[in-house]
């Protein structure tokens, strides 16, 4: 039903659609420190308030809640769905070739820039297909939301804030997954842990590593800093451990030192395996080096033990498992921070429905303690499930075979979506399941006609939810 109208309606406003996008794209929205009415920093801030502006000016009441959250809301009736989207992005990283992070461009089918797949894209997307559903005057018995949030990469305390406020709709789609439709998502334990030990003065030496961005990113890059050694002894172990790791070792000479840079290659910590981790790979390369033996090195070489390059299984760690539902497990080492006399670092784990604490965190704790390290967890992340055989689903699945002639069916996700902690959420769309979008990589995009047509599924969705 208005399946026609629908469509001739978004193919006519995709221009429009587009440089919306790019509009709320220039805007650099990863999370800043802390201002006076600012939560997330300037950059959210700025993003929230224009996608409200555009919101309002399209017709919809808007509220604010505090510059946590803003939402749009398509009538004044019965609360029947959200759509749950975010406006924050990753910080902008380096490695960018079509275009600046923040400088959106169209090339042939794809839209280049940070935030036009993650998730700003989408959500101008859903705002549009609220758009075609008022403009259309399509008769809705209940009330759509869209909400737009700005803390979704750092943890989601936005919305933390929000459903202290309001209640859940009775159900919650997010397009800041893929289609068909994600029913699950796997749990998720952020393993943090520490370790101490005597400096020692000895030469040659490691002076530090600063390794990670952030948790949820396999790094792309990792620095290292040594005292001592020579030339040769860099060049040779930096060609020895590209053969074994495909990483780069690019040197920097400075006054009795040597900064050594890892160039890998960043991924999303849920898909470990399509990046190539530049921290791991460096510590390959320091246990390489001529470096003097000492309690550093010792307690470097056992954390590549527990977590070698290339295990993205986590089973050095011994918690490799899988379930059918949900896959399976995973693992990216993402942040390391070494001293003369002691380490910090963090790995993000994505865990099947088969994963318990006993079976992952006290094993976990368990094998880095037997080694000398200290895990400070004292939790994980439970898993995400929605049953594919209800009607809210069935009903996203049918929108989005009409629409695409594929066949649709419930899929399991590593990385976790603004609906992970909501009882009757799913992600769903904006990206088709093949699309590699480089999300939270370099050169992020997204497909010009996958936002279209996701934004005619998600007008189906609306019309077939709430009329």
């Amino acid at each position: 039903m208005y399946k026609k109208e629908i469509e001739a309606y978004i193919e006519s406003h995709k221009q429009e659609m587009i440089e919306d996008i790019c509009t709320l794209c220039r805007i650099n929205s990863e999370k800043m420190p802390y201002r006076e009415g600012m939560p997330y920093g300037p950059g959210a801030f700025e993003a929230l308030n224009e996608a409200l502006s555009m919101a309002e000016s399209y017709g919809f009441s808007i509220t604010n809640y505090d510059n946590y959250v803003g939402t749009a809301d398509l009538n004044v009736k019965e609360h029947q769905l959200d759509i749950l989207a975010h406006l924050d992005v990753v910080p902008a990283g380096e490695g960018w070739k079509e275009t600046e992070p923040f400088e959106p461009v169209v090339k042939g089918d794809k839209l280049f820039g940070r935030g036009t797949a993650d998730d700003k894209g989408p959500a101008v997307a859903a705002l549009y297909a609220m758009r075609a559903v008022k403009e259309l005057n399509i008769p809705l018995k209940k009330n759509v939301r869209l909400i737009l949030g700005t803390d979704e990469e750092c943890g989601s305390s936005d919305i933390a804030h929000y459903y202290a406020i309001e209640k859940e709709a009775p159900m919650t789609f997010s397009p800041d997954g893929a289609f068909p439709v994600v029913n699950t998502e796997k749990g998720g334990l952020n393993g943090h842990f520490t370790a101490e030990w005597t400096p020692s003065g000895k030469l040659p030496r490691l002076v530090s590593i600063n390794a990670g961005i952030k948790v949820n990113v396999v790094p792309g890059k990792a620095n290292a800093v040594v005292a001592g050694v020579d030339e040769e002894s860099l060049s040779k172990a930096a060609a020895e451990c590209e053969k074994k790791t495909g990483i780069r070792f690019e040197p920097e000479w400075g006054e009795g030192t040597v900064s050594i840079t890892a160039i890998g290659e960043s991924a999303h910590a849920s898909i470990p395996g399509e990046g190539n981790n530049a921290l791991t790979g460096l510590l390959v390369y320091l246990t390489e080096l001529p470096l003097a033996e000492c309690e550093q090195m010792t307690m470097i070489r056992r954390l590549l033990e527990l977590i070698p390059h290339g295990d993205t299984s986590g089973k050095a760690l011994g918690i490799a498992m899988g379930d059918e539902i949900s896959g399976d497990l995973t693992l990216a080492f993402s942040l390391l921070k070494v001293t003369d006399s002691g380490l910090e670092g963090t790995f993000d784990s994505r865990c099947p429905i088969c994963a318990t604490e006993e079976n992952v965190l006290e094993v976990v704790r368990k094998n880095m303690a037997e080694k000398g390290f200290t895990l400070h967890n004292d939790s994980m992340r439970p898993p995400h499930h929605v049953d594919g055989n209800s009607e809210f689903v069935k009903t996203l699945l049918r929108a989005y075979e009409d629409y695409t002639g594929r066949k649709g069916a419930c899929v399991s996700m590593g990385g976790g979506t603004y609906v992970h902690e909501l009882k009757n959420g799913v992600a769903f769309g904006a990206a088709m399941p093949e699309t590699d979008n480089r999300m939270h990589g370099a050169d992020e995009y997204a497909v010009i006609e996958e936002l279209v047509v996701s934004a005619k599924i998600f007008a189906q969705v609306i019309v077939d939810l709430c009329s």
